[in-house]
């Protein structure tokens, strides 16, 4: 099968090969002949051949692209990547070799863009280590292995060097509450967990599962979190931050509660603006919708912080109980714990003060719907005797009344009469109104 590939591999890079060898003979010969309308003429040809090496490569697997790439020079190198498509450009960085990358001027990519994140610990700091095969992770003496949005064959390739299985990240929320904290027989020592991840006004939880196993921390999640960018970046900045890898899984879940209380932050924040709004102003009916959306929001948002701060309280009182800890690690787990304590009194506050706002809103809503209500109820009082009125002089009786009187001046006089009695209905209810502001 392997050496399937190989050929595979071979037969493309052949094909590549004869196409630019073609594109530069082809390109020569008509520069040099000198022919009516040489430019028109050299432009055809050129896209004729680069159609139809685009076609080809564009058409190749990653891998392939990446392998022909190692074995051109530096110049054919740039003139293939150049004829790449836009969306075929990542998955061909990350099955390219170090030497690709360094060529293309991108020697950073695959340490920022790989599925698969190595650290080793170097004089007290942690260390990333580029992995560009199998055989340099079995060399490699890891402490924390990444993975970030692991393929299938990425999960099986990486667990077969440790003799582990990964679970799918895809799937982790799938799990019964029982199953989160668990000693597998062989010593693997299994957890999931949520990470807070708020961005761009959308927070969500995002299920990630950690497995301890022989002094190597494995960290899988279907996307990049905050959390573990600041744990990354510490503890490559800073001395002797981590000395094993369940310091590392304890300082993750401290920073998860650190992330957390800068989120509840933002919570106290909104609802500061929120309450100057409602408190200070006479709002309309659309700015109460808009200020019960940002309610909702926020509310969602803490509602989400104490599920995540939670979730972390459970997991490090699992390994509290389990006796992996050693004694600083249990003084630091206890901080932790102490931490999320006080995270779970804002949080209740947050709910009442969110409570609060809500109902001082659903409070002018009902103030605005009443103003409503008084104005037609006083049409309503104005307009109740001038229908008794018009009920009287619709009556046969007002014609006989009225019969030596023209229908003109009579109708005249009782429209104007109707509007005395209004005048003076409503005269009579700002008294009252004005009378009752008073007392």
């Amino acid at each position: 099968m392997q050496n399937t590939s190989l050929n595979k591999q071979d037969d493309s890079l052949h094909a590549v090969l004869e196409l630019l060898q073609k594109h530069k003979l082809v390109e020569d010969l008509v520069h040099k002949q000198n022919m009516p309308r040489h430019d028109l003429v050299q432009s055809l040809v050129r896209k004729q051949n680069l159609a139809k090496l685009q076609q080809i490569i564009n058409h190749l697997h990653p891998s392939e692209v990446a392998h022909i790439l190692e074995e051109l020079p530096r110049d054919d190198q740039v003139f293939i990547w150049n004829q790449l498509n836009d969306d075929r450009k990542e998955p061909v960085l990350l099955e390219a070799p170090i030497s690709v990358l360094q060529m293309l001027g991108m020697r950073d990519y695959k340490t920022e863009r790989s599925r698969v994140k190595v650290f080793d610990l170097v004089d007290g700091r942690l260390n990333e280590i580029l992995i560009n095969s199998q055989d340099d992770l079995i060399t490699a003496k890891p402490i924390w292995i990444d993975l970030v949005a692991p393929t299938f064959e990425d999960r099986v390739w990486v667990g077969d060097v440790f003799g582990i299985e990964f679970p799918d990240p895809y799937k982790l929320s799938d799990l019964e509450s029982s199953a989160r904290f668990y000693v597998t027989a062989n010593g693997e020592i299994h957890l999931h967990s949520d990470f807070l991840l708020d961005k761009d006004d959308i927070s969500r939880n995002v299920a990630v599962a950690f497995i301890l196993y022989k002094d190597i921390l494995f960290s899988i999640r279907k996307e990049e979190l905050p959390v573990f960018r600041l744990q990354r970046l510490r503890a490559l900045t800073q001395l002797n931050y981590v000395s094993d890898a369940k310091d590392l899984l304890l300082d993750l879940y401290s920073a998860d509660a650190e992330y957390s209380a800068d989120a509840l932050e933002d919570v106290y924040r909104s609802l500061e603006m929120v309450g100057n709004h409602v408190l200070n102003n006479q709002i309309t009916d659309e700015e109460a919708a808009k200020i019960l959306t940002d309610i909702a929001s926020e509310e969602d948002l803490n509602g989400r912080i104490r599920r995540n701060v939670m979730d972390t309280r459970r997991a490090v009182s699992f390994l509290v109980r389990s006796k992996f800890l050693s004694k600083s690690q249990l003084e630091d787990s206890q901080q932790i714990l102490r931490d999320i304590e006080s995270l779970d009194g804002h949080t209740a506050f947050l709910f009442d003060k969110i409570n609060f706002l809500m109902d001082a809103t659903v409070g002018f809503i009902n103030i605005n719907q009443n103003k409503v209500v008084k104005q037609l109820t006083v049409v309503s009082v104005v307009f109740m005797p001038l229908n008794v009125l018009a009920g009287i002089g619709g009556m046969s009786e007002f014609s006989m009344m009225t019969k030596d009187i023209p229908w003109q001046m009579a109708y005249s006089i009782f429209t104007v009469g109707l509007g005395v009695v209004a005048w003076l209905t409503f005269t009579i209810l700002r008294i009252f109104e004005k009378k009752k502001l008073r007392t």
